[in-house]
């Protein structure tokens, strides 16, 4: 997977990496605050370049939710090496996460943000599965066996 690092070496640093990414997640999804305030402002910036005024915040949260889940599908296909077990486990999270935001003051359950962090996770899932098939050795064919 990578040259300088050893197999298990790299899965820690994955292992590690996910663990510090849930944390982080947990405690933006779960907070009684919700990140709404931080969409707001990021539309209202967005907003402000020139052709701007197109920006909703209803593509800012959209992408946002994307873009917080691309991390989780990453690192457990990375940590797995199928690419349908991180897609499986982070869509799991996501629904858990979203169930869970009901017992939430202030918070929102949406259809909508589980398809918004299902797509983050293929991407993410996608992208990991993009660097290991980059880095695994290539296999023997029938040729280069015979010889």
């Amino acid at each position: 997977m990578c040259d300088s690092v050893g197999v298990p070496q790299f899965r820690r640093r994955i292992g590690i990496a996910l663990i510090v990414y849930v944390l982080l997640a947990v405690a933006l999804l779960l907070s009684p605050v919700g990140p709404g305030e931080i969409v707001e402002r990021l539309t209202t910036l967005l907003q402000s370049f020139p052709g701007g005024g197109v920006v909703r915040q209803g593509w800012v949260e959209f992408a946002a939710n994307i873009l917080l889940f691309l991390p989780l599908g990453l690192l457990l296909t990375m940590l797995s090496g199928r690419p349908w077990v991180g897609m499986l486990l982070a869509v799991g999270l996501s629904v858990s996460a979203e169930l869970i935001q009901t017992l939430l003051p202030n918070r929102v359950t949406s259809l909508r943000d589980i398809v918004a962090n299902a797509l983050g996770t293929l991407l993410g899932a996608l992208i990991a599965w993009l660097i290991v098939r980059r880095h695994r050795p290539a296999r023997p064919t029938e040729t280069t066996r015979a010889r």
